[in-house]
């Protein structure tokens, strides 16, 4: 018989690591960057969000994740440029290596991502954004990849996520060139889904978690590690993978409770099994 799992706390979360705020709310994780002044990532909160999304992908009754930042300014602005003052290349591929990390295993949460980009988005900061399935801005939020400009480059997936998103020719204006990126021209180019009024972007990803939770959180699964798939693999390679995961869900509570209910006329009441 499989072990239940005990439902992870908010507060269990939170206590991982103070410069990381959980909250929950409903069936949404709400992760906030608490790093003043501007939500720098360092060692202890990179280790810390790859160990609360690893805790997220056990947590049968949460199917989305929200990540923002605290205050007005800044979501992230990435490095502190202070660790790599010494030229310490020890110092250098451990810190590396913890971006990595994190932002690989965020890419990898099994429930939906979504960044609340609530201001500057710069580096690693961005990084964290582009780790995410979504990403919402505010009006006066700034999305750079600057790295270049001090000698370094974007080591967590920045020169690989951005021209999936963006194309080859503005992944190479934002990390060749330097370019900042609006917010009205993150949406233009795909960089990010929406905008929205400045303080409105914890709200509106919110609400958009809530939908996340309509759908069944088995299907849901299954249909993002398909579409992360589109990155690497032919379509022709997909689509066998795709049929079968189809039949898989018949193995679920979910299938049985999602047909039941649309029969039956009424919401779904998903299990997550």
């Amino acid at each position: 018989m499989t072990k239940q799992l005990e439902p992870i706390t908010a507060g269990q979360l939170t206590a991982i690591t103070n410069k990381l705020l959980v909250e929950k709310i409903g069936h949404t994780a709400l992760i906030t960057i608490n790093n003043p002044s501007a939500n720098t990532w360092d060692s202890e909160s990179l280790l810390g969000l790859k160990t609360i999304v690893e805790l997220l992908n056990q947590e049968r009754s949460i199917y989305s994740l929200v990540i923002t930042g605290q205050g007005e300014k800044f979501f992230s602005a990435g490095a502190d440029l202070k660790l790599f003052a010494e030229r310490d290349k020890a110092k250098a591929r451990d810190i590396a290596k913890h971006f990595a990390d994190a932002f690989e295993t965020l890419s990898q949460y099994q429930g939906v991502s979504i960044a609340a980009i609530n201001g500057y988005a710069m580096g690693g900061g961005l990084e964290c954004a582009l780790a995410c399935d979504l990403r919402i801005v505010e009006s006066h939020a700034v999305l750079a990849l600057p790295e270049a400009s001090v000698g370094l480059l974007p080591c967590a997936g920045g020169t690989q996520q951005l021209p999936w998103l963006v194309g080859e020719g503005w992944a190479k204006r934002m990390i060749l060139c330097g370019e900042r990126v609006t917010a009205a021209k993150a949406v233009e180019i795909g960089l990010a889904e929406q905008q929205v009024e400045s303080g409105k972007a914890r709200a509106t990803a919110l609400l958009l978690a809530e939908n996340v939770a309509k759908q069944s959180p088995s299907s849901v699964r299954a249909c993002k590690r398909l579409i992360q798939k589109a990155r690497f693999h032919p379509m022709w390679q997909a689509l066998p993978v795709e049929r079968e995961l189809f039949i898989d869900l018949f193995d679920t509570e979910d299938q049985q409770e999602g047909v039941g209910a649309f029969l039956e006329k009424r919401p779904p009441v998903w299990k997550n099994r």
